[in-house]
C-alpha cells in the first residue's frame, strides 16, 4: 500500500499564475500593484527558460564574440584582438548570468512583492481551481476569486526522426548551458536560435553546419537580413545548406559521433547535433481536459490576454501563440494584470480600444526582436511582404547603412542595410529592418515609430545626432522625399 496522497486547502486567492517565468512574475507583480492577492506555482525554476536556458545566457555567450568582431573592425586596435577567445571564462561568464542555475534571487524577489511561492507542477481542476503537486508528493487546492493566469511558456521541439532519441540530441537548453564547444557541431535550423547558436559556438571553436530546409536564414524577416548573416556566418568558417532536411539521426555508441542523412543521399557526421526547429506550448500536463480544452494546445485569447470563451482564465506569453519573445511576453503580463484588477474592480475595460490600457495590439503591429549575431539584425513591426499580404499600399525605402558617416567610424568594411515599410495612405511606418553590427540599440526608435504612428511629416524633424549611425533615419526619409 501507498500512502495517502496530504491534501492542503489553501486559502482562495485573487489571482493564481501558473509559470513562474519572467511572465508569470509581471503578472504577479501587475496583482498585487492594483492591491490583489496572488499565489505563483513554479514546477522548475523561478524566472523560467529566459533566465537559465534562453535570453541571459545566450547573450551572456554571443557577447564576448560581437565584441572581438566589432574590435577586430577597428584600426589600431584589430592587431590586439586577433587571438582566440578564452572558452573556460566565456562560459563562466555565462553560468554566471544564469545565476549558477539557482533561483534564490527571484524567489526573494517575488515574495518581496507579496506574492506566496509554490513549489510544484500546477494543475488546473476546473474553472478557478488549480492543484499544486509538490516534490514531495503532497497536494495543494488552490483557488481564485477573479483569475487564473497560465504563463507556463513553450518547450523547444525535436521532430519525431529514426534515431532521434537515442541520439540525445541538443535542444536549445543544452545548446545554452553546454560545458564546453563539441568539435563538430550541426544546427538544424536557420532561424534565431540556429543562427544565435551557430555564431556563438563557432567562435568557441567548432565546425559549425547549418542545415536548413527552407531558401535562407532568419525567413521571418527580411530577406536581405537572413543573407547579411548567412554571409557573415560562412566568412567566420561555417557551413550553411539551405533546401534540405534530415530524414534520420544514428549514434550507434552513447559517447560516439552522430550521423545525420539527409533527403538528398548525403550524409554529415557531428560530434553533437542540435535541432532549432520550433517551439511547442508546455500545456500537455496542465489539466486543461478539465475545463474542455484540448492538452497540449495553444490557448486563444483575447488583446487582454483572456482566454476565449472563459470570463476568468487568462493565457499569457509563449503560451498564446502570439509573439514567442520574453520582452513581448512581459508586456502581455503588464496588459493582463491590468485587465484583471480593472475586471476585478469592475471598471469598463478598453480591450477594444487599440493601443488602450487593457489592449495588447503592440502584438499585431508593433514586436520587436533583436537577433544577436554578427552582424546584429533588429526588426519591429510588419516586413515588406507582410503588408503587402495585409493589403496594405507599401513603399519599402531601402537605405546602404555602411554610407552613414557613424557606421564608418564604428567599423572599417562596415556593411549593413535598413528598410522601412511606408503606408502610403497614411503616410506611417509599418515596420522598420536594420541589419549591420551595433544596430540593436536602433531599434526602439523605430520601435516608437511604429507604435506610435508618427507621420512621416513628423519623423524629419526628429533630427539624429552626428555622427551616429542613427543618421539612417535622415538617410531613408530623404530616399522617401525624393
Amino acid at each position: 500500500m501507498t500512502d495517502a496522497v496530504k491534501i492542503s486547502e489553501g486559502s482562495p486567492y485573487d489571482v493564481v499564475v501558473i509559470g513562474a517565468g519572467p511572465v508569470g512574475e509581471n503578472v504577479a507583480d501587475r496583482a498585487r500593484a492594483a492591491g490583489l492577492s496572488a499565489a505563483v506555482v513554479e514546477s522548475e525554476l523561478v524566472g523560467g527558460e529566459c533566465s537559465y536556458w534562453a535570453c541571459m545566457p545566450s547573450k551572456a555567450l554571443l557577447r564576448p564574440v560581437v565584441a572581438r568582431a566589432d574590435a577586430r573592425r577597428v584600426p589600431g586596435l584589430s592587431a590586439a584582438v586577433q587571438g582566440p577567445l578564452d572558452v573556460q571564462a566565456v562560459l563562466a561568464h555565462r553560468d554566471e548570468e544564469a545565476s549558477h542555475w539557482k533561483d534564490d534571487g527571484q524567489v526573494a524577489w517575488l515574495e518581496g512583492v507579496g506574492a506566496d511561492v509554490y513549489r510544484g507542477t500546477g494543475r488546473l481542476a476546473g474553472p478557478r481551481a488549480v492543484t499544486v503537486t509538490a516534490p514531495d508528493g503532497t497536494e495543494h487546492r488552490l483557488t481564485a476569486r477573479h483569475a487564473v493566469a497560465v504563463c507556463t511558456g513553450s518547450r523547444a521541439v525535436v521532430p519525431a526522426l529514426p534515431g532521434v532519441a537515442e541520439a540525445r540530441p541538443w535542444t536549445s537548453r543544452e545548446a545554452t548551458s553546454a560545458k564546453e564547444a563539441p568539435g563538430r557541431l550541426v544546427i538544424v535550423g536557420g532561424g534565431v536560435v540556429g543562427v544565435e547558436m551557430a555564431t556563438v559556438w563557432q567562435a568557441l571553436g567548432s565546425e559549425v553546419t547549418l542545415l536548413v530546409r527552407g531558401s535562407g536564414l532568419l525567413p521571418k524577416m527580411e530577406p536581405f537580413a537572413g543573407e547579411l548573416v548567412a554571409d557573415a556566418l560562412t566568412e567566420a568558417g561555417a557551413r550553411i545548406r539551405t533546401g534540405v532536411s534530415v530524414t534520420a539521426v544514428h549514434r550507434p555508441a552513447p559517447d560516439g559521433p552522430v550521423t545525420v542523412d539527409l533527403d538528398d543521399g548525403d550524409r554529415v557526421e557531428a560530434d553533437e547535433i542540435l535541432f532549432a526547429t520550433g517551439r511547442a506550448p508546455r500545456t500537455d500536463d496542465l489539466g486543461l481536459e478539465t475545463i474542455g480544452r484540448e492538452p497540449g494546445s495553444w490557448l486563444t485569447v483575447d488583446d487582454s490576454c483572456r482566454v476565449e470563451g472563459t470570463d476568468w482564465l487568462y493565457a499569457v506569453g509563449d503560451v498564446n501563440h502570439r509573439a514567442l519573445l520574453t520582452h513581448q511576453g512581459k508586456y502581455q503580463a503588464r496588459i493582463a494584470g491590468a485587465a484583471i484588477a480593472a475586471r476585478a474592480r469592475k471598471v469598463p475595460l478598453l480591450e477594444t480600444d487599440p493601443w488602450g490600457a487593457h489592449a495588447a495590439t503592440a502584438d499585431h503591429a508593433a514586436v520587436p526582436q533583436v537577433v544577436f549575431t554578427d552582424p546584429e539584425a533588429a526588426s519591429v513591426g510588419l516586413t515588406l511582404a507582410e503588408a503587402e499580404r495585409a493589403g496594405h499600399r507599401v513603399r519599402a525605402v531601402d537605405h546602404d547603412l555602411a554610407s552613414v558617416a557613424g557606421s564608418g567610424l564604428y567599423a572599417d568594411g562596415y556593411r549593413g542595410r535598413a528598410r522601412m515599410i511606408v503606408d502610403l495612405d497614411r503616410e506611417i511606418l509599418l515596420g522598420v529592418t536594420f541589419v549591420g553590427p551595433g544596430i540593436g540599440e536602433l531599434l526602439h526608435s523605430a520601435t516608437i515609430a511604429v507604435a506610435g504612428e508618427v507621420p512621416i511629416d513628423r519623423l524629419w524633424h526628429a533630427v539624429p545626432a552626428y555622427p551616429t549611425i542613427s543618421e539612417v533615419w535622415l538617410r531613408l526619409l530623404e530616399t522617401f522625399r525624393g
